[in-house]
């Protein structure tokens, strides 16, 4: 935080400060300078180190509700975890098939105490639907890794009372140093140059602790959103020139650490309108495929994650125009085109797709490549296995919607310039905090409706 040089400097500060922020609305955060007192009925909560929101509700004490800085404690039942006999189960063939998945208690808290004292009558029980659809757990810090313990711990408590079908665990891995190397909204917490591989390996031996623990508990991944796709496209960037070796290293390490008989893993493979191009496609599957044969093959790896908090339709009978020509302009046609290919260099892929917020058709993205909360998207198809495709194993939730992806606020340390552009819901507070007007948009548009 800078500190005011003069009383001239804080006498000039003090309107601002005496304002009122509304609802939502920013109330503090590194560079703030606006209002730092909330309306009636509202609270002041510090958010993440960028980013203080004014809550409904809220209390005056300081509370911390972002998914990339801090963990939540859950209301679950407390339960003590395996002994050492507890049995080991073993995921083969499609890993959702014959499971129900867990519910982000987290993303139920948000729904339930940042949502719903907002909505209208009329729409209240939709949102609490929303909150029991199970969604991926983002382990965005290492602090956040003894909750992916808790998470277990209550899913092993209620397969153990007769839960049917029983519950697999839902994560999402994501703190590679450097992370989201070609933009800036989610800039994460380890950085290459200050011992950020070691750091990273030891937030992955903490998970493999985990899932160690509780090897009777069916756990699937998303690996490292965003990081493989960059090494593909965005290698003229410097940061992500820079960053490659060690994505290679840190994959490589997760895909080998991670490798468990009660483990599935998705690496994540961008979406259609980034490597679904032809020119795209060969170096992707050399990629991917590369990744996979260096890490040994591993038997839990199943396959790629697409269109991870993206947008995209998984079929169309009609390209859009901002897809410009793209023949592989859905996530149906991606994965089909993808797929031989990486066969051929000895990766047996299989796939699963995000629809959190891929409801309305086509979008209203002004450009393809525009992927920050864009304007009248809809919660999109519940997770399912019934995809009709052999090569897609599931639809599934893994962005919680209504998170934003980053701030429209030009002078945040974290502001990337898509979060500003005319087809992105604003003002947005920063990436991973709680954006009640998009999360009403979703509601409002989701196709199936609630």
């Amino acid at each position: 935080m800078k500190h005011l040089a003069s009383s001239i400097a804080l006498t000039l500060l003090l309107p601002a400060v005496q304002a009122q922020q509304t609802v939502w609305g920013q109330c503090g955060g590194q560079s703030w300078s606006g209002p730092t007192n909330c309306v009636a009925g509202a609270a002041c909560s510090t958010l993440n180190p960028y980013y203080a929101q004014c809550i409904p509700g809220a209390t005056a004490t300081t509370t911390t509700l972002s998914t990339t800085t801090t963990t939540k404690t859950t209301t679950k039942p407390t339960t003590t975890g395996p002994t050492t006999s507890a049995p080991t189960v073993t995921a083969s063939g499609n890993p959702f098939s014959g499971y129900q998945l867990y519910a982000n208690p987290y993303y139920s808290s948000e729904v339930h105490t940042l949502a719903m004292p907002s909505l209208p009558s009329s729409l209240q029980p939709k949102a609490s639907a929303v909150a029991e659809v199970p969604s991926f757990v983002w382990l965005d810090v290492a602090a956040k890794v003894p909750t992916m313990g808790t998470y277990l711990a209550d899913i092993q408590a209620k397969n153990k009372a007769g839960a049917s079908p029983p519950i697999a665990g839902i994560f999402v891995v994501y703190d590679l140093p450097d992370r989201d190397c070609a933009a800036l909204a989610s800039n994460g917490e380890y950085s290459i140059a200050n011992n950020g591989v070691a750091n990273y390996k030891a937030y992955i031996d903490a998970i493999r602790a985990q899932l160690v623990k509780y090897s009777d508990v069916h756990t699937i991944l998303v690996i490292e959103p965003d990081s493989l796709a960059n090494l593909v496209t965005n290698l003229n960037v410097a940061k992500c020139a820079n960053a490659q070796s060690a994505y290679l290293e840190c994959v490589n390490y997760a895909l080998k650490q991670l490798n468990l008989p009660n483990v599935a893993m998705y690496i994540d493979a961008g979406h259609a309108g980034w490597l679904g191009w032809p020119a795209n496609l060969g170096p992707a599957a050399t990629l991917f495929a590369k990744v996979y044969t260096d890490a040994g093959s591993p038997a839990a790896v199943r396959g790629l994650a697409t269109n991870v908090a993206n947008y995209n339709a998984w079929s169309l009978s009609t390209c859009p125009s901002y897809t410009q020509g793209d023949p592989n302009c859905d996530e149906k046609k991606y994965i089909n085109a993808l797929a031989p290919l990486l066969k051929s260099a000895g990766f047996d892929a299989h796939f699963i797709m995000d629809t959190s917020r891929n409801g309305v058709q086509p979008t209203k993205q002004s450009a393809w490549g525009d992927w920050c909360n864009v304007i009248g998207t809809g919660f999109g198809v519940r997770p399912s296995t019934n995809t009709g495709d052999p090569l897609q194993d599931a639809f599934v939730w893994v962005k919680p919607g209504g998170e934003s992806d980053g701030t429209s606020n030009s002078s945040s340390a974290r502001y990337d310039a898509h979060c500003g552009y005319s087809d992105a819901l604003q003002p947005a507070p920063e990436a991973g905090t709680w954006f009640q007007a998009y999360f009403e948009q979703l509601l409002t548009n989701a196709n199936p409706t609630f």
